[in-house]
């Protein structure tokens, strides 16, 4: 393997919504900021971005591989790094489309997106609005100034450890045992996964625990809307304000294995399940109104497999056969979205981070470089 040089990027971006970073200097010229890992001998044929809605990815696993398999690498984020109380997913697609923009103007022939966890939903999004720009509003009805030349289409799309998205996350995710949503300890143990009831589930019970979780979504979706036109309605009134959602971890494959069966251990990757599920800072725990509906409601436009349906590109699928947080049935519906377009690659016992998995992280750069051969994309003159 080449040697390869890393370096810090920072990037400018158009101002979103007040008061999203409680920085001054940031509101006033916000900058994303992003690691490169260039090929020693400096080819310019193709670059990909890893870049996840709030994590921090410029220490990311596949800089330094993929750099030393000929192909750059940039580990981007957004506005929202580390932290997604206003995050407004139509924002960081634009955050994106800069990191493109960018490479294109340092002379990459090619780019490519690289959707790992959380972020495959992210390119999804991003590839769609980029063929056909149609998310000219928010979630929650406000323009959002989005211009086509903010989003450069990619040429081809590598999805690992993929979630579909945040909005379909929370319905399966959320703890329908919650009967109070301003205590989070109170408990309806009919639905509590982790003192209520034991696994293994039945059918039936898991029937209607999803019915449970997506009642308990619903019943925050309409606060949310109701609570937003009241402020807009009435004068003097900000447009927006904060609030949590409690106990966000709570899924029956977390415990009983013979759901969605893969690899996986018992337990959440991050963790002992019902200690995440009651933590101080978990996900979707902060939030304003106007964020949740981007990530989180049924009305988000960041559906990963629905927007990966609306892509012409080459797609990528790296499956990890023991992710604790996608499962076959996550794996099928990005299958039936790209169809003809996609290539299945099974990452045998890869957990969802390949933590401590050295020789799996090389296998996914190697594949990911020998794919980009078979598209045609990795040397191009």
């Amino acid at each position: 393997m080449s040697p390869s040089t890393l370096k810090l990027v920072t990037i400018d971006v158009r101002p979103g919504a007040t008061m999203e970073s409680q920085s001054g200097l940031q509101n006033l010229r916000p900058r994303i900021y992003g690691a490169m890992s260039t090929p020693a001998d400096g080819n310019r044929n193709v670059a990909a971005i890893v870049m996840h809605p709030t994590s921090n990815f410029m220490g990311h696993y596949l800089l330094q591989p993929l750099a030393e398999r000929g192909i750059a690498c940039l580990g981007l984020n957004s506005r929202y790094a580390g932290n997604d109380a206003m995050l407004l997913m139509e924002q960081v697609i634009q955050d994106l489309g800069a990191g493109v923009a960018w490479l294109r103007e340092q002379g990459y022939r090619k780019v490519v997106l690289i959707g790992n966890s959380g972020g495959a939903a992210l390119c999804s999004f991003y590839q769609a609005q980029a063929e056909n720009l149609t998310a000219t509003r928010f979630a929650d009805g406000l323009p959002t100034h989005l211009m086509r030349e903010d989003l450069p289409p990619v040429d081809a799309i590598m999805l690992s450890a993929a979630h579909a998205g945040r909005s379909r996350l929370i319905a399966q995710w959320l703890d329908p045992s919650v009967i109070d949503e301003s205590d989070p300890l109170s408990t309806d143990p009919q639905w509590d996964l982790y003192s209520g009831v034991a696994a293994p589930f039945s059918a039936e019970f898991v029937a209607s625990f999803r019915a449970a979780q997506l009642a308990r979504r619903d019943r925050i979706e309409q606060w949310v809307l109701q609570r937003l036109r009241m402020l807009r309605v009435t004068p003097g009134s900000p447009q927006d304000q904060t609030f949590l959602v409690y106990r966000t971890h709570s899924d029956p494959r977390f415990l009983d294995l013979s759901l969605d069966a893969n690899d996986r251990v018992a337990g959440s990757i991050w963790g002992d399940a019902r200690t995440v599920n009651y933590a101080a800072n978990a996900m979707g725990r902060f939030n304003t109104l106007r964020s949740w509906l981007s990530q989180w409601s049924s009305r988000s436009q960041a559906d990963g497999p629905d927007n990966l349906a609306k892509t012409s590109v080459p797609v990528l699928l790296m499956t990890h056969t023991a992710d604790g947080s996608t499962f076959p049935s996550t794996a099928k519906a990005w299958r039936d979205a790209a169809r003809e377009r996609l290539t299945e690659v099974a990452v045998q016992g890869g957990n969802h981070y390949l933590a401590g998995q050295p020789d799996l992280v090389r296998f996914t750069a190697d594949t990911f470089r020998d794919w980009l051969g078979q598209q045609s994309l990795l040397n191009t003159h």
